[in-house]
């Protein structure tokens, strides 16, 4: 406790804010469980970048975190390109404090002589991504916590191509960041350094959304579309990325229309949460719609409700809908007759069902860890390969590569092509989708999340893979466990044999038990929430669409008696 105090008294100099040295002299004086929380440690980059709780502390986001964060990135571009006039293009989301932190990170870069492009109001994430090479930008920023509750907030920083900072880089930027004190940070603003940017961008990238997304599907007139943002920044791309494309029958929950980072409609603003497209879903029953879209607040991912076979709106899952977006693009590529250098590319904890398209259209099938950097990495890494589209079981998905991110805008307007089209062919989304359990297999996923908040959560967290690894199960529902794929150690053991493998991928806190019947359960810490996750995937035959719903059933049986076994 005494370094965490010691720590703590040096954030009392005159180079802190008053406001901050108020704050933290009451902690020292009042509460030392909270102090602890706050400086107990530095936050981290993750898998979607830094994210953490906003207040004063270095386990927080404030201006000093991130103004070190900046200071440390600055010092790095200098180090990369000497020669170059150095620009970086920023946006933010919705959140608390995200506008004043995107102009603090403004001011540093600035500081440092480097032209920044700021966004004049919120815009989505791949709106970024996409604007770091359409003006030709050394680096990107943006303060987003996607879909975390609303006393977060975060940093996501993405390279030239627009893809997010990978190995080496991460790693060399913050060994940079970690060389500085927070007295190093500049903050002597260049005002004349700061341009404001926004419908020249904006119009650049709705038109490369329409373009990469909007397949001329039939019935585009009598398909009807519920779409909410989540109080997010989605509502300033996809009602008129959807408008351009021709579709006219789009209502907008209004109510959550109203960008607002308290999200006061939802339990959280998570399209992954059912709950969270619940009014959407009510509207699009009152109204006989379609389809409901809802996306993160910074409009990475999406969620997506369509009709079952009973006529009732169903939320389908991350697996489910990157599997027929897919599948569509395949589709379109195949029509058109592949060239031979496509791949579809996804992540270790997805289902394995798009490793099975891949085989069946003759495509190369790429596999990442979980964070979408990786799969912008793979574009950077084989040029002369052709990326057609992939995502992860989190809601994510992106089309082509003009954006190097996961892309709700464009995401969202090849779903409704999608179901358009099966529509007006007298088909629909979800008896597409059976159709493709019938011709690739029928893979069945669920995701157990378990929550740990804090110092002592993190210690639960860790207790809990350490016994995974350690004691691992014989058999999954009657199957033999025959693979431990432990990606820390990147190998990958065959218990029946003892054969090992070497893994070709970063290592990472992930390990996942594959049985002699493809059962597949991951488990792996999040990378941007105080959570450990668990991940299943099912699958079985499906012979013919009419047996859909009884092998549904056996699968979901299977599911529940994995839980149980495994205690989950």
């Amino acid at each position: 406790m005494d370094s965490i105090t010691a720590t703590a008294q040096s954030w009392l100099t005159d180079f802190f804010d008053e406001d901050t040295k108020k704050e933290i002299k009451h902690l020292i004086d009042n509460d030392p469980e909270e102090l602890k929380e706050r400086f107990y440690k530095d936050l981290e980059f993750g898998t979607g970048g830094m994210r953490g709780v906003m207040g004063v502390g270095t386990n927080r986001i404030n201006k000093y975190t991130l103004g070190k964060n900046t200071q440390g990135l600055s010092n790095y571009l200098k180090k990369s390109y000497t020669d170059d006039d150095l620009k970086v293009v920023i946006a933010y989301d919705c959140r608390h404090n995200s506008k004043s932190l995107a102009k603090t990170v403004a001011e540093v870069f600035s500081a440092n002589g480097i032209r920044v492009h700021l966004f004049s109001d919120l815009r989505t994430t791949p709106e970024l991504s996409f604007a770091v090479k359409f003006l030709g930008c050394h680096a990107g920023i943006v303060l987003t916590a996607s879909h975390n509750p609303p006393e977060y907030n975060g940093y996501k920083v993405y390279w030239a191509d627009g893809g997010q900072i990978v190995p080496p880089q991460d790693g060399e930027i913050i060994a940079e960041i970690n060389s500085l004190s927070f007295e190093d940070i500049k903050f002597d603003k260049d005002d004349s350094l700061i341009h404001l940017i926004d419908e020249d961008v904006d119009e650049a990238f709705f038109e490369a959304s329409v373009k990469n997304g909007n397949f001329n599907a039939s019935g585009k007139d009598d398909f009807k579309i519920v779409f909410t943002s989540l109080h997010g920044t989605s509502i300033t791309a996809i009602p008129e990325v959807l408008k351009r494309a021709g579709y006219k029958n789009v209502t907008i929950i209004e109510e959550q229309a109203e960008p607002n980072g308290d999200f006061p409609t939802v339990e959280s603003p998570n399209p992954e949460e059912p709950e969270a497209l619940s009014i959407a879903i009510a509207k699009a029953e009152e109204i006989g719609a379609d389809m409901v879209v809802g996306t993160d607040p910074d409009s990475d991912r999406l969620g997506i409700a369509v009709r079952n076979l009973e006529g009732k709106m169903e939320l389908l899952n991350g697996n489910q809908t990157m599997v027929m977006m897919t599948k569509f693009l395949l589709d379109q590529y195949k029509e058109k007759g592949f060239k031979g250098n496509e791949f579809i590319a996804t992540t270790i904890v997805s289902t394995p069902m798009m490793q099975q398209m891949a085989k069946s259209y003759g495509v190369e099938f790429k596999t990442a860890l979980t964070g979408f950097k990786w799969i912008g990495k793979m574009i950077k890494d084989f040029p002369s390969s052709l990326f057609i589209g992939g995502g992860e079981e989190s809601f994510g998905y992106m089309v082509g590569d003009f954006v190097r991110d996961k892309d709700a805008v464009t995401s969202t307007l090849l779903a409704c092509e999608i179901a358009a089209n099966a529509k007006a062919n007298g088909s629909s989304f979800y008896k597409d989708l059976i159709d493709a359990y019938v011709q690739f297999g029928f893979y069945k996923e669920k995701l157990i999340s378990i929550t740990k908040k804090g110092m002592s959560g993190a210690e639960e967290i860790k207790q809990m893979l350490k016994d995974f690894k350690e004691n691992p199960v014989d058999t999954v529902q009657g199957s033999k466990l025959l693979y431990i794929e432990d990606y820390n150690t990147s190998i990958v053991k065959n218990v029946q044999t003892g054969e090992e493998f070497t893994l070709n991928l970063p290592k990472s806190n992930v390990l996942i038990y594959e049985t002699e019947d493809g059962t597949r359960i991951a488990a792996r810490p999040s990378g941007t929430e105080p959570k450990v996750k668990f991940y299943i995937s099912t699958n079985a035959k499906l012979d013919k669409a009419e047996d859909y719903k009884s092998v549904n059933s056996q699968l979901e049986t299977k599911i529940d008696g994995i839980l149980s076994e495994l205690n989950l």
